[in-house]
């Protein structure tokens, strides 16, 4: 039985994704919420605010934020529609990222 999952994992998965003709580029269908921080990139080394916060939420798409404090213990949990940013003890972003 848990072979036969195995098998049918990629037949599932694949109908998650599809690409478009003209640049064959993959398309999530019905995957609202999914977070892309390329754009975001832009707000290394602002300062982290519940203002930026709001606007990196709006620029990434994602559904929630985590703030990652200095010298703190995150889970390694991987969620398509979360963002997570990280700053510095002076409360300058330094890393920003998805999942």
């Amino acid at each position: 039985m848990i072979r036969f999952a195995f098998l049918a994992a990629p037949a599932l998965l694949a109908g998650c994704v599809t690409t478009t003709a003209e640049t064959d580029e993959p398309v999530r269908v019905g995957a609202e919420g999914l977070c892309d921080a390329t754009e975001a990139q832009a707000m290394l080394g602002m300062t982290a605010t519940a203002e930026v916060g709001a606007q990196l939420l709006e620029s990434t798409g994602a559904k929630t934020l985590r703030w990652a404090p200095p010298r703190s213990a995150m889970t390694m949990d991987f969620r398509p529609d979360r963002l997570t940013v990280t700053y510095d003890d002076d409360m300058t972003i330094d890393r920003i990222s998805c999942g």
